[in-house]
């Protein structure tokens, strides 16, 4: 459950991870700034606020979020008036990921689209989304696969060049390896920290997020060289924000203690345009 939580955030930044430019009536995405607020955000982009608000059902306009993500409706997409959206595919998009956004079911939407390919959604491609009518269950089993299954990269997709990055603790114990699961799901690595709590980034790269999540606490993602990522996760201090620059050794946060076994563990993720790989690769 948790890594499908980090397989939606590291996709959905990876789609906005373009820029700041807004407007023109293109579909998108755009991240919360210090600062912002929807309104401005809708004037910015020539969005009629309602419009906006519409298209970001889980969003609350007095509770925004610095590096949470705002969906931009374009020309063509339309908000529900009849139970159903009109959508754009964006990049990285699933059928899961659409689903979580606007609290219906991959079910329902496939059902609406039977002429599509699920797994081959194009960018561009207009979708009719149902809402409204789902039962709870089902919009918590939406929620819940989120990022659909979630597959690791093959080992031999790494760019020529990557790596080596440093580990992310000091004097840390590796508790249990990157890889899959009893129940088949793909887990991240957990790090146990020694007497040094503070995370440190593994290479240069620019914050991409760093704030909190349900389930994970603290959490920061770092935008590396040749579309890598690397995430620190189960933070309780977080000593980075979105935008910074940061080196291979820069500490990124301080790791929380788990009140059940009493260690600080740190949940630590490497991808490679977004798709998860073992920190082993690269990590030296």
């Amino acid at each position: 459950m948790h890594y499908r939580f980090l397989t939606l955030l590291v996709l959905l930044l990876l789609a906005g991870c373009a820029g700041r430019s807004m407007g023109g009536g293109e579909a998108g995405y755009v991240t919360i700034q210090r600062g912002d607020t929807m309104s401005a955000i809708a004037r910015q982009a020539g969005v009629p606020l309602l419009r906006l608000q519409r298209f970001n059902p889980g969003v609350k306009a007095n509770d925004m979020r610095i590096g949470q993500q705002l969906m931009l409706p374009g020309r063509n997409e339309r908000a529900p008036g009849n139970g159903q959206y009109r959508y754009s595919v964006r990049s990285g998009d699933t059928l899961g990921r659409i689903a979580s956004h606007f609290g219906t079911s991959s079910s329902r939407i496939s059902a609406a689209n039977r002429s599509i390919d699920p797994n081959r959604l194009r960018i561009g491609q207009m979708l009719t989304v149902p809402v409204g009518s789902a039962s709870a269950s089902t919009a918590a089993r939406a929620t819940g696969t989120a990022g659909g299954q979630t597959t690791a990269a093959p080992a031999s997709a790494l760019p020529s060049g990557a790596g080596p990055w440093a580990w992310p603790l000091r004097g840390a114990q590796v508790q249990r390896e990157f890889g899959k699961d009893g129940r088949n799901a793909l887990q991240p690595m957990l790090i146990s920290a020694g007497n040094d709590h503070t995370a440190r980034a593994v290479a240069s790269g620019t914050v991409r997020f760093a704030g909190a999540m349900r389930q994970l606490g603290g959490v920061v993602i770092v935008h590396h060289d040749k579309n890598l990522q690397s995430v620190y996760a189960q933070c309780d201090r977080l000593n980075v924000s979105n935008g910074q620059r940061v080196n291979a050794g820069t500490p990124v946060c301080e790791v929380r203690r788990d009140s059940g076994t009493g260690r600080h563990d740190l949940l630590f993720d490497t991808r490679n345009a977004g798709r998860p790989f073992n920190p082993r690769q690269i990590v030296r």
